[in-house]
């Protein structure tokens, strides 16, 4: 049983506190919620009596949230009870920013956190984002034993991240439930979160009008950032790295409140680009940055040293590590085996750690009889790898090596015995068990040979891949970008033909597409566009897809009253909906 569920009277449950803090066992009934919170407070070492941390005289100045809140927590005030209740904003961290009136024990703390004070409603709103309420011996603290407390989460605009709580406390209110100040918290949390998303578009604005004043025209590399917006130009784009951009991004998200005329932003060592940064500043705070680009000369790279390009994109540690380990065994001699789904890159990763050798390329999905063994001829008197084994002087490029002749897999074998540093390059793609002639050859192979992950094993290069799969717009034309909505649909798709698969949908989408600005979520293919099969359920999501139901249940359908009783934000209630809808049948009809 929880608080959340059934009200505690709260003469029992002042009993049951005095037995906890003298160590004596706890009568039956009080609520587990409550009964944690304790545990909590205890292990933290709270002192009921507060032998701790009092309110400093001072509220911190420097807060982004508290500059949006003054105004308005200022013009809601007056509708406050000020000699018996009190109205407190805290941030993330439950550091007090600002209050106002009076009530029992509320210039006690400057901090709210349960390591603090132990149990109050601002904590368990934070934790739980949603409203809370905390009543009398509910309360760690003896100060707070004549409180009752409602919090409301603060929300971003962008992100939903907790920025911090509002709270109305007031004299104990017995039985009191909801709280009389919650439709007041509630009013004062909806009114500063409006006032942020006003001050984010604004801010976007500032750094819109930067970013055109920087362009000049399309022909300057120009990017600007705030940490949730990215304006780049077509020439950024062929010229900055996706290392550049990830650490301009960095930099924008760290400056803060800096006061500078220029920042450092700490860049890759070898960027590619020389970088003038300036900062974009909205009523005296630093919300973003532009940055103009400039080519640098950049030493040519060896023709004896593999290096990937632009076809093999992608910085997570699954292809990393696959690309580093292929790259060391090319630089040594010896034959080399690349294994992985179709799809995957493996012919077009061969072809970069070949380049500049010209290699002999054949495929036995073309021709299974290669010829590799002398006594082996096409009809034209020759096959197409005929001989190589004698010459040798050229690498030979093996596309999939799965489909080749027994009598090819045989030759390979023997020459290997005989050769094993041959310059030998073969891919491979699992699927039925290998017989023994290429069984060997595989296990001959292992010890030189890289995996390459599925696109579905590296989901967050797909950001990446994207603009080396479009092809070149027509002149005039702007270049294909994409909505969020659209990017997470192909994050979220297990592609089981990986890279290729993706590469035919950009390009279809590049060809065909008549639509101006972003390509929305509802211009993917069924497949992508509803993504992938649902899953399992887990108990969480059960029962909250339960109080979901219950709650529109009970409103005759009526989201917005649903998600008031639920104590939570109606987007929220909306994205919950969206999340569970074609996972499960019962949820369609909550949402009718």
């Amino acid at each position: 049983m929880t608080t959340a569920e059934h009200p505690p009277a709260l003469a029992p449950l002042r009993h049951a506190r005095e037995r906890f803090l003298t160590g004596r066992s706890l009568p039956a009934g009080v609520p587990d919620d409550v009964v944690a919170a304790w545990r909590r407070a205890r292990f933290f070492g709270v002192r009921p009596d507060l032998d701790g941390p009092v309110r400093e005289s001072g509220h911190p100045v420097d807060s982004p949230l508290l500059e949006a809140a003054h105004p308005v927590l200022a013009r809601i005030a007056p509708a406050l009870d000020a000699g018996r209740s009190a109205l407190v904003l805290t941030d993330e961290r439950l550091r007090v920013l600002w209050s106002t009136g009076s009530a029992p024990g509320d210039d006690t703390c400057s901090d709210l956190s349960e390591r603090e004070v132990g149990h109050n409603s601002a904590a368990l709103a934070l934790r739980t984002r949603r409203r809370a309420e905390v009543h009398g011996p509910e309360h760690f603290l003896d100060v707070w034993q004549d409180v009752s407390a409602v919090s409301v989460p603060l929300l971003s605009p962008d992100s939903e991240q907790v920025l911090g709580t509002v709270t109305v406390a007031s004299g104990l209110c017995a039985g009191c439930r909801p709280h009389p100040g919650a439709a007041l918290a509630e009013a004062a949390a909806a009114a500063v979160e409006a006032e942020l998303r006003a001050r984010a578009r604004t801010a976007e604005r500032a750094l819109l009008d930067a970013y055109e004043r920087a362009a000049r025209g399309r022909e300057r590399a120009v990017v600007a950032l705030d940490g949730r917006n990215r304006l780049i130009s077509e020439a950024a784009t062929r010229l900055a790295s996706p290392q550049v951009l990830e650490a301009l991004e960095r930099g924008a998200r760290a400056w803060g409140r800096g006061t500078g005329e220029s920042y450092e932003v700490s860049l890759p060592e070898d960027p590619g680009c020389s970088v003038e940064i300036t900062p974009v500043r909205h009523e005296g705070c630093a919300v973003g940055l532009v940055a103009v680009l400039a080519p640098r000369s950049v030493e040519p790279v060896p023709e004896s040293v593999p290096c990937p390009g632009s076809e093999l994109t992608g910085n997570s540690v699954p292809w990393r590590h696959a690309v580093a380990r292929a790259t060391a065994l090319a630089r040594t001699p010896g034959p080399l085996l690349v294994v992985g789904e179709r799809g995957t890159g493996k012919t077009t990763l061969a072809l970069e750690l070949l380049d500049g050798k010209a290699p002999l390329v054949v495929d036995a999905a073309e021709s299974p009889e290669l010829g590799l063994n002398d006594d082996v001829r096409g009809e034209t008197g020759g096959a197409p790898a005929e001989g190589w084994g004698r010459a040798g002087d050229r690498p030979l490029l093996l596309r999939h090596a799965e489909r080749l002749a027994q009598s090819d897999v045989a030759a390979l074998n023997s020459l290997l015995d005989e050769r094993p540093d041959a310059r030998l390059v073969v891919t491979y793609t699992p699927g039925a068990s290998p017989g023994p002639c290429l069984q060997r050859l595989l296990d001959t192979l292992a010890a030189r040979s890289v995996t390459l992950p599925a696109l579905r094993e590296r989901a967050e290069d797909i950001r990446e891949l994207l603009p080396a799969l479009v092809p070149a717009p027509a002149p005039g034309s702007p270049p294909l970008t994409w909505s969020l909505d659209a990017l997470r649909a192909l994050e979220s798709h297990p592609w089981p033909g990986n890279i290729t698969e993706l590469a035919h949908l950009v390009r279809a989408l590049a060809h065909q597409r008549r639509l101006r600005g972003p390509v929305r979520r509802s211009e993917l293919p069924d497949p992508v566009r509803e993504g992938p099969a649902g899953r399992n359920l887990s108990p969480m999501e059960l029962a909250e897809r339960a109080a979901i139901l219950e709650a529109l249940r009970r409103h005759g359908g009526n989201k917005a009253r649903a998600a008031a009783a639920l104590g939570i934000a109606r987007a929220t209630l909306y994205r919950k909906l969206r999340e569970y809808q074609g996972r499960d049948a019962g949820i369609r009809g909550g949402m009718s």
